[in-house]
């Protein structure tokens, strides 16, 4: 639990750091590139990975193959998905995305379906319906309808869902590496970096010296959030759904209290319903 927490925590300050790097007009693309080296070298000197064997790795190869294109991929629809329908919908179907691991973790991973696990599931399921709610009329801000938008860009919105699912799915099998995981998240960052670096290049990008200083904390807190989130799928290695659906429920409600708190965003009777479905979600989830 204890992973699973910390993973948390550095998903909700990836995101905070996100939001005020928009708010001041930094392009978040260079700050995602320059975090890659940050997370590449704390994988080298935390997890102590032996690049003797990398011969070793074999069908491993696929995963990271996988991974290094889908991470900045994923980041480049991200932004894309922002811009065209705004960050309301995009979170929700980033965080919706949980419901393709879950389906694997029954039907490809062979975790065993009791009861007290869909009551957990389906506390999470309407949790996240509450919580990335908004009404479709507001004042006409940031959370105003989300229909019309959303309706002229499907494919960007759908992105961030298959995108964001298929990841977590590719590190529920860097878990299952064991030893070699130190490994495989090393290489895996070389060629994310390496890959958006590239696409940063051909672009032509104009660099910014506070966006580029802003990925040292950001690959920091990246790394801190995907070694967590890989060790909670170790420990708790029978029950995958668990880890799936505690981080997506944890970043929600973590995330919508620092809302409140910090950036004073106004929550509805629904959006409160959220917050306890959420917490009643994890507490069943880990009883289980």
């Amino acid at each position: 639990m204890m992973y699973l927490v910390i993973a948390v925590l550095c998903s909700v300050a990836v995101s905070v750091l996100l939001k005020i790097l928009r708010q001041k007009n930094i392009d978040i693309r260079q700050t995602i590139v320059a975090g890659y080296p940050v997370a590449f070298l704390l994988t080298w000197f935390l997890l102590t990975p032996d690049v003797s064997s990398i011969s070793t790795l074999g069908n491993a190869w696929g995963i990271i193959l996988a991974l290094g294109i889908l991470l900045p991929t994923v980041f480049i629809i991200l932004g894309r998905a922002i811009a065209s329908v705004g960050m309301v919908a995009t979170d929700a179907a980033q965080r919706l995305s949980l419901i393709i691991p879950i389906i694997a973790a029954f039907l490809l991973f062979g975790e065993v379906l009791t009861g007290t696990r869909v009551l957990g599931l389906v506390l999470g399921f309407l949790a996240l319906g509450a919580l990335v709610y908004r009404p479709k009329h507001t004042d006409g801000g940031e959370h105003a309808s989300m229909s019309p938008p959303a309706a002229r860009t499907p494919l960007w919105l759908f992105g961030v869902w298959a995108g964001y699912g298929i990841v977590d799915i590719l590190f529920k099998q860097v878990a299952k590496q064991g030893t070699a995981f130190p490994l495989t998240l090393f290489v895996s960052f070389g060629v994310a970096g390496l890959l958006l670096l590239i696409y940063l290049l051909v672009t032509r990008v104009r660099w910014q010296g506070n966006a580029l200083a802003a990925g040292l904390l950001l690959g920091a807190l990246n790394m801190g959030n995907i070694y967590a989130y890989v060790r909670a799928h170790q420990v708790l290695s029978d029950s995958p759904s668990i880890v799936f659906t505690g981080m997506n429920v944890g970043v929600i409600a973590v995330a919508t209290l620092i809302g409140v708190a910090v950036f004073k965003e106004r929550l509805g009777r629904i959006n409160v319903l959220g917050l306890l479905l959420a917490i009643g979600c994890v507490a069943v989830l880990f009883l289980a």
